[in-house]
């Protein structure tokens, strides 16, 4: 530790003799300076023992000695010695009931103790304890080093935790705790994924000291640092050390030492997965030629575990579109980035395989049905839908999205590229309805009619009905209307007739008029289609 006042008072060559503030003698010194300036304050820093013998001062002056002691202890000078036998043979008393009155330490310094001694010895004390600090730095560093190796990154947090007296967390690329020491920590590391979140938005590496004045339990009083890891732009993860107080220089070399560590083991981790990524790629590749077999004899252990059950494949791209156009391909890149470490945070927190391919502005992940991965992709596609719409909860304008994604129904090795066409029709209709996110299960589930909502559709469905618009426009009868109930009634006269309002005749005259302008016959199955089809496509409602 530190120097102290008692440490000085207490050093047998220097004779010191307090008094004033015995009470206050524990607090640190950080150096020892003289002045015999009137008002030295303006070149004090605080944490001071400053050296006097009054040489330019009226020591014996109540009021000067209560002004000038006060400034003193304003400043943050810890304490004041007084060498006896210079210009004064004693401490002079005003000065004694000044100090006392401040509560600033007043320390006798006899004749025969030089300044120098006393700074001297301030001086030696913090070079001692400053070698003591950088020796329990490499130690500490050589046993997270050693803890590491042996135990992994939870090792490490451990001797972390015991060597800032505290606890640490690891956050990974999503927010989520990953490993916490103590274990009782992980909960109060969880109440952190706000900051952690904010600062990965900080050009790694970043760092923030945070506290949560809300907690209400014993850990509302500590002080929490967190660090991003990582070499790249982004951080791959993040490091939490709470303490009671700031940390000391040991505490600060642990602390640096760590990040240094779990830096390199989540770069050697990146680089693994990169690897495993190029297999992952050459497994699909594999599937989708129909070369199950093949693919699984690549995958071994790795993916083999995802080949032996449904699976789901998903496909991810930026949207298209004048308003995505103006984006940068590095948002692009960004938007599946996010996507693919809330894929692949989910896996690994559920320990199941996942299978996830970048190429070129596409994204393929092959995950487990009904499994985690799966789950955090449609999470992830809900909070950017939610995102996308105001509070009307209709797209804002000129918002098409940071991604959009199809998924296939549960499938099987033998029918991945079933799987994958399926996945691919999905983010044809998700591009098309401006989603995030469309399950090929649902269009299948759901109506065709939403499809119709295409410009293609819509000009076509105009085109085939405009001669009869433009005949009902002329007040020659009412063709459109006619038609639209002789059709949904499926051709029955006297039902579609009420509920126009007239006589079956006058129905069976109108759709006589109906063939004769479309000039295609009311018995043809495909032209009732069509023409159902164009009336619910240009439906107003």
């Amino acid at each position: 530790m530190p120097p102290t006042l008692a440490s000085l008072v207490h050093h047998s060559a220097l004779k010191l003799t307090v008094r004033a503030g015995e009470g206050r003698l524990d607090v640190p010194v950080r150096w020892a300076h003289v002045s015999e300036l009137p008002d030295p304050v303006p070149y004090m820093e605080g944490g001071e023992l400053l050296l006097i013998t009054a040489l330019k001062l009226d020591a014996d002056d109540p009021d000067v000695m209560r002004r000038y002691v006060k400034r003193l202890a304003g400043a943050g000078v810890v304490g004041l010695g007084f060498a006896v036998g210079v210009n004064y043979d004693e401490v002079p008393e005003a000065l004694v009931r000044a100090a006392e009155d401040a509560g600033l330490p007043l320390l006798e310094v006899p004749r025969r103790t030089p300044f120098l001694a006393i700074s001297k010895a301030v001086s030696a004390a913090i070079a001692a304890d400053q070698y003591r600090a950088v020796t329990a730095g490499f130690a500490a560093q050589r046993e997270l080093t050693r803890q590491t190796l042996g135990a992994g990154p939870e090792g490490l947090l451990t001797a972390l935790a015991a060597q800032v007296n505290g606890w640490a967390a690891l956050y990974d690329a999503s927010g989520t705790v990953v490993a916490a020491a103590p274990e009782w920590a992980a909960r109060r590391a969880a109440r952190l994924t706000g900051d952690v979140e904010r600062l990965r938005e900080r050009p790694a590496p970043a760092s923030s000291v945070v506290a949560d004045p809300d907690l209400t339990d014993a850990a509302a009083d500590d002080r929490v640092e967190l660090h991003s890891l990582g070499t790249g732009r982004r951080p791959r993860a993040a490091l939490a050390v709470g303490t009671a107080a700031a940390l000391g220089t040991a505490e600060r070399y642990a602390v640096h030492s760590a990040i240094a560590l779990l830096t390199l083991t989540t770069e050697r981790s990146r680089s693994l997965q990169d690897a495993e990524q190029r297999v992952g790629a050459a497994v699909l590749r594999m599937l989708l030629a129909g070369e199950p077999d093949h693919a699984r004899a690549v995958a071994g252990d790795l993916y083999g575990g995802l080949l032996d059950a449904p699976f789901r494949l998903i496909v991810a791209e930026p949207p298209s579109g004048p308003a995505a156009r103006e984006r940068t391909a590095d948002a692009g890149t960004e938007a599946l980035d996010a996507l693919a470490e809330a894929v692949e945070s989910a896996a690994a927190r559920a320990g199941e395989a996942v299978l996830v391919v970048a190429e070129a502005d596409r994204l393929m992940v092959l995950a487990a049905d009904g499994g985690a991965a799966v789950a955090a992709c449609e999470a992830h596609a809900a909070a950017l839908e939610a995102r996308r719409t105001g509070p009307d909860q209709q797209q804002s304008a000129g918002d098409e999205g940071a991604l959009i994604a199809g998924m296939s129904g549960p499938s099987g090795p033998i029918a991945a590229a079933a799987a994958y066409k399926q996945a691919e029709q999905a983010l044809s209709v998700a591009r098309r309805r401006g989603r995030v996110l469309v399950e090929h299960e649902r269009l299948a589930a759901g109506s065709v009619l939403p499809l119709l909502a295409d410009d293609a559709v819509r000009a076509f469905a105009d085109g085939l009905l405009r001669a009869l618009r433009e005949h009902d426009a002329t007040g020659r009868g009412d063709l459109v209307a006619s038609l639209r109930a002789w059709l949904s009634r499926h051709g029955q006269w006297d039902a579609a007739a009420a509920d126009l309002g007239v006589h079956r005749h006058t129905l069976r005259y109108r759709m006589r008029r109906v063939e004769e302008i479309l000039g295609r016959s009311l018995d043809d199955p495909d032209a009732r289609m069509e023409l159902w089809l164009a009336l619910k496509a240009t439906s107003p409602e």
